[in-house]
């Protein structure tokens, strides 16, 4: 079987459960290190005739990272598409046995099993409210209906913009500031907050630098998220 893989987490999930199994994956698949397959531009503007060219049995994709008139226009040349929706961690488990067994053919991988080990029972850090921002200049937060919101409230964390209107709102820094959150939990991905650049604009809050990858992506990263996650807020609520 050969397979494409348009999202990053599902590029992951593919190759560690079957390695050889994927002939293609966008620029962004960085993980696992060392994937040596045919690259196909972003997840937002891949190279489609490039996607036909590999002639795959299979591509993979996301409803919210990868944009409808691809996925349009892969299936107009014949292809078959499997497109995931993924908004809360329960709906990754399914999705993720989706892409592997009805899709790829493979059978359960142990990975996902400890995955859903791993989230069974995280004890929670509290009742924390945080704002989680993913991008600046302009600034953007996590919404309504997110699976990064998802994996911080499992572990005791509150989204302070979990019943806005929108997934991902754009709002000022001086309302960021004055939303009630005690904690600012700064990923490294989409945007790669770091200690410089970032916690600056929170001053009087503790700043979570936290692993974009084990926050966001949906795979075996999934496995030993619940405790680089907690270490991080940990460290950061205990400079409060």
């Amino acid at each position: 079987m050969r397979v494409v893989s348009l999202v990053p987490s599902l590029t992951e999930a593919v190759a560690v459960s079957a390695p050889g199994l994927l002939v293609g994956a966008t620029d962004w698949c960085s993980h696992p290190p060392g994937l040596d397959v045919v690259r196909i531009g972003g997840t937002k503007n891949p190279d489609v005739a490039a996607v036909i060219r590999l002639r795959p049995d299979l591509v993979i994709a996301n409803e919210e990272e990868n944009r409808a008139p691809d996925l349009a226009a892969l299936r107009a040349a014949g292809l078959e598409v499997l497109e995931t929706e993924i908004r809360d961690l329960d709906q990754a488990f399914r999705e993720l046995e989706r892409v592997l067994a009805a899709g790829c053919g493979l059978p359960r991988p142990r990975w996902l099993d400890e995955a859903q080990t791993a989230w069974s029972g995280p004890a929670p850090l509290g009742e924390w409210r945080a704002v989680v921002p993913i991008w600046r200049r302009p600034w953007m937060v996590l919404g309504r209906d997110t699976f990064a919101g998802d994996l911080l409230a499992r572990l005791g964390v509150r989204n302070v913009y979990a019943e806005h209107a929108e997934r991902y709102p754009r709002v000022p820094l001086e309302e960021l500031r004055d939303c009630g959150a005690q904690l600012a939990v700064l990923p490294d991905e989409p945007y790669r907050f770091t200690a410089d650049d970032g916690p600056e604009a929170f001053p009087s809050l503790p700043a979570a630098l936290v692993s974009g990858r084990h926050l966001t992506w949906y795979g075996p990263s999934l496995a030993q998220a619940p405790g680089v996650l907690g270490a991080s807020l940990r460290e950061a609520l205990g400079r409060m």
